[in-house]
């Protein structure tokens, strides 16, 4: 398969109120470097995966919403742990759904995504799937 990724990033603040997570139960910020892989099973006629600056929005226009926000007030995730796992299966039905609706022109190519979320130099996470 070919492969082309695009890359952002998000600040945002959250808690994840359960024992389990020891400090990080109280309201902290993080920083996500966040990847986005299209995979696709062949190159177009102009030897592309996907446009970059077309995935680039579509991945900005994702995260845009998540941007500068405090996780634990935003409504569709009320009563959800908002960890890194989380936040990449909601970036990954996000893209997915940019995909599918032609965001990036020809949406029958893209056979899968990765999206991947560096919480840190040392700790990141990631969910891919077929669309």
């Amino acid at each position: 398969m070919f492969a082309v990724e695009v890359r952002d990033h998000i600040m945002i603040g959250h808690s994840l109120p359960s024992p389990v997570f020891g400090p990080a139960q109280g309201m902290h910020g993080a920083t996500f470097t966040v990847d986005v892989a299209f995979y696709t099973e062949d190159i177009d006629e102009h030897g592309l995966v996907v446009d970059i600056g077309l995935a680039t929005e579509a991945l900005t226009a994702t995260l845009n919403p998540l941007r500068y926000q405090n996780l634990d007030e935003v409504p569709e995730f009320k009563g959800k742990f908002t960890t890194t796992e989380f936040l990449c299966k909601h970036i990954f039905d996000q893209m997915a759904k940019a995909v599918r609706d032609g965001d990036l022109q020809d949406k029958s190519r893209v056979k899968k995504l990765r999206i991947l979320l560096h919480e840190s130099h040392v700790a990141r996470a990631w969910y891919e799937g077929v669309i």
